[in-house]
């Protein structure tokens, strides 16, 4: 049978919590793993793998850097990067791993004042509304890159060092409120300029900060409520200013900490790690789903490189029965499908989507 929604139709129908003619499908995957899909199926490019696996979502790149030259190997913060690669044969793959962090061994605000932070107007906007325009019918998403998505902890992490600031969360408060404070401000006029530029052509806005492991939240809920809940707060009602839904990525055991993303008027969670405590769909849908939509819950860890295509099967028809009642679900890997993944599984997986998708 024909679809008789487009793309952008069926995923704002779900997310107002109303069943579209079918769950909305997205694709999250390692450049490695779109490559060898492109290959498979014969596609000239991402666009065209995108319109033959039925993906329903578009992202833009986003504004293009102007700013002042950088190290080589540096971010706009200043943090150092490097290449590190896994695995090998058809299983290879690299990522770009925190190499120094500049705000590593400071000792006061006044310090972290001096540090050069970035600026707004590095960047150029002009081409964002021709970004949004050209994925006409899809739901279009802004992210900005990987390393550098709208976020707090995360940014600090990379500045400060991973276990330096969530050290100082406890016993260096003033340090992270200095630091999360330029973090907050530099993206709200960043994405306030993103948001203006494209001319309402945005519909899901996303930010991503890994406040999550495997077995809980990486810090209490006191503690995100006193340094991320204010700037998350800001981040969301920015978008909504512009009519923009917003979808946040966080891996691992987030649900103490789902009712203030609620409260704080999340649209959309995402991850949905299914083999972190507390996080399998069929129990979040039940106790959150009158007020979050959902995006994710395919097993990255295990069942995707690991499983057979029957394994895979088994869980995207699990998936849609606890997701799709009522609307508000989209189907999609935890994360980006990894080299490890068996291309034949990736297969299975959109596969599947399609054959349980209909309502």
């Amino acid at each position: 049978m024909a679809p008789t929604m487009t793309a952008r139709e069926r995923v704002l129908t779900a997310l107002a919590h109303r069943e579209p003619d079918r769950v909305p499908i997205d694709c999250w995957a390692t450049a490695e793993v779109k490559a060898a899909l492109r290959r498979r199926l014969g596609a000239a490019d991402d666009e065209a793998m995108l319109r033959h696996l039925g993906v329903d979502f578009r992202v833009i790149p986003g504004p293009r850097y102007i700013g002042p030259e950088r190290l080589a190997g540096e971010d706009i913060w200043g943090v150092g990067r490097q290449t590190i690669a896994f695995g090998e044969g058809d299983r290879q793959g690299s990522y770009r791993e925190l190499a120094s962090s500049p705000l590593a061994d400071v000792s006061s605000v006044a310090e972290i004042e001096q540090h050069r932070w970035p600026s707004p107007d590095w960047w150029d906007y002009s081409e964002i509304a021709a970004q949004c325009r050209r994925h006409a019918g899809y739901a279009v998403v802004y992210v900005g890159d990987r390393l550098d998505r709208t976020a707090q902890l995360k940014p600090a992490m990379y500045l400060r060092g991973v276990e330096q600031i969530l050290l100082d969360l406890a016993i260096e408060p003033e340090i992270v409120e200095c630091i999360v404070a330029h973090i907050v401000e530099y993206y709200l006029e960043y994405n306030r300029r993103v948001f203006e530029a494209a001319g309402g052509g945005i519909d899901i806005f996303m930010m991503g900060d890994d406040f999550g492991m495997q077995t809980g939240p990486l810090l209490s809920v006191a503690m995100w409520e006193r340094f991320f809940a204010v700037g998350f707060l800001r981040f969301i009602n920015l978008a909504h200013r512009y009519g923009i839904r917003v979808m946040h990525h966080t891996c691992g055991a987030v649900r103490p900490l789902i009712p203030h993303f609620i409260d704080a008027g999340l649209d959309i969670l995402q991850s949905l790690q299914p083999r972190a405590a507390g996080m399998a769909l069929a129990g979040l849908k039940r106790d959150f789903g009158a007020d979050l939509c959902f995006h994710g819950s395919m097993d990255i860890q295990h069942t995707l490189p690991r499983g057979t295509p029957a394994d895979i099967v088994a869980e995207v028809r699990d998936r849609m029965a606890a997701g799709k009642p009522g609307g508000g679900f989209i189907i999609c890997t935890a994360h980006n499908i990894q080299p490890d993944t068996p291309i034949d599984n990736v297969a299975a997986l959109f596969e599947a989507y399609h054959r349980y998708a209909a309502y």
